[in-house]
């Protein structure tokens, strides 16, 4: 099953990885956990409830990639809107995002542990052997959340925001500085589309 997700009796998924493949997987949640950062409760240890009453940020992040990890809960899709609905609109995601982000930046930061986890769990697969991975049911559920966020992750320092985005990457030449993240990007697409189809009921 090179490649690909396979269900596991009882729930649950498997793939084969090589020593490469779980090296790249692994870099990426170290990265992308970096990236997050340290939730309040690390930054004040002393205090056990210091995570559960801490405001979170008003402000959207400027780093592109967390803008993509953690978007504006209330926007106009249909196009921009006019001044109030804008000044409208700001309010409202700055007191959704106070109230939620530290949440969610705990979610992420743990599937990403998760990954990292499982990973370092598994022995080495020798001279170009691979080594079966296999996850419980819901270290299936976090590693399809994290394959997701290393992918929006990713598509954001690509630039990628539509699927016509996507269809130029397989047209990058090989000398173009892009092409291993590009490359990372689809083989991680092609992990997690197999592990949704493994998960379906």
């Amino acid at each position: 099953m090179p490649g690909q997700f396979e269900p596991l009796p009882g729930g649950g998924a498997a793939v084969a990885l090589d020593d490469v493949e779980i090296s790249i997987i692994r870099s990426l949640a170290v990265q992308l956990l970096e990236l997050i950062g340290p939730g309040p409760a690390e930054d004040a240890p002393d205090d056990p409830l210091a995570e559960l009453f801490a405001d979170g940020p008003s402000e959207p992040p400027a780093d592109p990639v967390l803008l993509r990890l953690f978007p504006d809960a209330y926007s106009d899709p249909e196009g921009t809107p006019g001044p109030k609905e804008a000044e409208e609109q700001r309010a409202y995601s700055s007191e959704f995002r106070r109230y939620t982000e530290n949440d969610l930046r705990a979610g992420k930061r743990d599937n990403a542990l998760t990954v990292i986890r499982t990973l370092d769990e598994l022995s080495a697969a020798g001279e170009g052997g691979s080594v079966l991975l296999k996850l419980s049911p819901e270290q299936s559920q976090q590693w399809l959340s994290a394959l997701n966020d290393l992918r929006l992750a990713i598509g954001s320092r690509l630039d990628i925001s539509d699927e016509e985005d996507t269809d130029l990457l397989y047209r990058l030449p090989d000398e173009d500085p892009r092409k291993p993240m590009v490359m990372a990007y689809l083989w991680l697409g092609g992990l997690q589309e197999s592990l949704v189809s493994t998960l379906m009921p």
